[in-house]
């Protein structure tokens, strides 16, 4: 199942399944997904927050982290895309485009099934920041 909603940075994408968000935008059915959750417990469980960046990663907003484990979440809070979350747990998301594509709305809801919003806009992509035990590196 593919929703199409708007996000906290852009029209996405989401699912519980990442191969079915990759089948859409026909990239690589391995190529992995940002996980997003609203829920800190909920990212508690699923990777290791280094205790340097605990507080960075709390209070980030439009922010993606991935951690030693190589798992990429992102933590929502504060906006209607939280709300969302927080009635399904994690999802995978993506940009709701053809890869490396421009959004085209028209594309993205024929492809999805549940569409969830019914404004949608473009805007720029979470930054995304590695992390490891005492460092962290901007990836974009």
């Amino acid at each position: 199942m593919i929703y199409l909603a708007q996000t906290d940075t852009t029209a996405g994408f989401l699912s519980k399944d990442f191969t079915q968000i990759n089948r859409a935008k026909m990239r690589p059915k391995n190529t992995p997904c940002v996980l997003t959750t609203a829920n800190l417990n909920e990212l508690k469980t699923l990777a290791r927050v280094p205790e340097k960046f605990k507080n960075l990663v709390r209070r980030a907003k439009k922010s993606t982290f991935i951690y030693p484990n190589q798992i990429s979440l992102r933590y929502v809070q504060g906006c209607e895309h939280a709300k969302f979350l927080r009635q399904f747990g994690a999802m995978y998301s993506s940009s709701a485009n053809l890869h490396g594509e421009k959004f085209d709305e028209e594309y993205a809801r024929d492809i999805a099934d549940i569409i969830v919003d019914e404004k949608f806009s473009e805007h720029a992509p979470s930054k995304m920041y590695k992390i490891s035990n005492f460092k962290i590196k901007k990836i974009r």
